[in-house]
């Protein structure tokens, strides 16, 4: 099944199915996630919006997503939130932005979902948004050092595989500079599982 016909199919149950990682260990991220971005911002992999409450108030902020439902459980948290985004269905990896579009990147466990095969393009289009000098924040999932954690997250990979399209162990950061992309920084924001990666265009 395609990423787009997986989200598609549970995107009315996404946020419930999130729930208890939601309020356990995403809400506290979040925020993280847009510090120091800011002007024309692009969230890529919007979902069903669950970073609107977050976004800089001084950002002119759009978000794409590919997957159609996910968009509308966006839109729905938009109106009842009152946020001034702009929400467009999208593919990550083909773009419609010209080159040098956005001033900020954001990407919340986008890259989790993306096989291994599209993390090259997905990035390399991000790179191609983003201005000189602006940053992009990437936050995914780890696998853990810890035996017991490892244990637990190897266990739920089955499901997250069937249920999410997504895996634990993406490890985007080996791609980033194939395709013209810095690491700047790579901090763990949840216990050793969640990272985020402070990337940057090469100069």
């Amino acid at each position: 099944m395609s990423k787009q016909k997986t989200y598609n199919r549970i995107a009315r149950l996404y946020d419930i199915l999130d729930m208890p990682f939601e309020h356990g260990r995403y809400k506290p991220v979040r925020r993280i996630i847009f510090e120091g971005l800011s002007g024309d911002l692009l969230d890529a992999g919007v979902g069903t919006g669950r970073n609107f409450p977050y976004y800089p108030k001084d950002a002119r902020v759009t978000g794409i997503d590919l997957s159609h439902a996910m968009l509308g459980r966006a839109k729905w948290r938009k109106d009842k939130l009152g946020t001034a985004v702009e929400l467009r269905e999208m593919n990550v990896m083909e773009m419609d932005f010209p080159d040098d579009s956005f001033d900020s990147v954001a990407s919340t466990f986008l890259f989790c979902v993306l096989d291994s095969e599209h993390q090259q393009p997905a990035l390399k289009e991000l790179r191609r948004v983003c201005r000189p000098g602006g940053i992009i924040h990437i936050l995914e999932y780890a696998i853990s050092e810890d035996p017991y954690r490892k244990f637990m997250m190897k266990l739920w990979a089955p499901w997250v595989r069937f249920a999410y399209g997504a895996e634990f162990d993406r490890n985007t950061e080996q791609y980033l500079d194939g395709v013209g992309l810095e690491l700047v920084e790579k901090t763990f924001l949840y216990k050793d599982i969640i990272k985020l990666l402070t990337v940057r265009p090469k100069a």
